[in-house]
């Protein structure tokens, strides 16, 4: 399944006018067996994005031992009392979206003398129910983790609405990130990765088309 989907993503990124070299595939193994992960590890893949703490506690200290190279990406929720541990596991954490949990990083890493790379989650289509920074906060928020915060912010992140063009949401979450100068988008999944590809994305999250569907 793995090498059929990257045989997809592989055309995509070409018929985008991309450089593969610039795009990190993280592969979504939330409520995968390890069985299943290490089939894709062995395949080459290094990059896996989980979005429950307690998943990757439970699976990912013996995972990682296979392969110092593995990068383990944060995709969910931050909930404050579980930074430490988020902070301890991953390596690049794509969701902050409040200032407590920034400020928390931000003395975790001091205290521990340890960096990750974090996004910050913008919720472009302004859904209450989901996370994110609302649109008419972005800028200030953006602002005040860059100016008065030493943590390493690569870029922006979004997940669309679910009945919305993405193709919208991609675009407004590049033009917000290039008045930053932010390099690096995480946006796209298995159903609108081409989309974000041509929007300019740097890390595409998938999961059905590398492992199946969820059980």
């Amino acid at each position: 399944m793995y090498e059929n989907f990257l045989a997809e993503f592989n055309k995509a990124v070409l018929e985008a006018g991309r450089d593969i070299e610039e795009i990190e595939l993280i592969g979504v193994s939330k409520k995968k067996l390890p069985e299943d992960i290490i089939k894709v590890f062995n395949q080459g893949h290094l990059s896996f994005g989980e979005n429950q703490i307690q998943e990757i506690e439970r699976k990912w200290p013996d995972l990682k031992k296979l392969n110092p190279n593995i990068q383990l990406h944060y995709i969910g929720n931050i909930q404050s009392r579980k930074v430490g541990s988020i902070h301890e596991n991953c390596n690049v954490i794509h969701s902050i979206d409040r200032m407590k949990v920034v400020k928390l990083l931000a003395e975790i890493e001091k205290l521990k003398n340890v960096s990750r790379k974090y996004f910050i989650q913008i919720n472009t289509g302004n859904e209450p129910q989901k996370s994110g920074v609302m649109l008419s906060e972005a800028n200030k928020f953006i602002t005040e983790c860059l100016e008065n915060y030493s943590l390493d912010i690569l870029g922006l992140m979004c997940i669309p609405p679910l009945n919305e063009d993405p193709k919208k949401h991609f675009l407004t979450l590049r033009d917000i990130a290039k008045n930053f100068n932010l390099s690096s988008l995480s946006m796209g999944m298995s159903n609108d990765f081409e989309t974000a590809l041509e929007c300019g994305a740097t890390h595409i999250r998938v999961g059905t088309k590398i492992f199946g569907e969820r059980n």
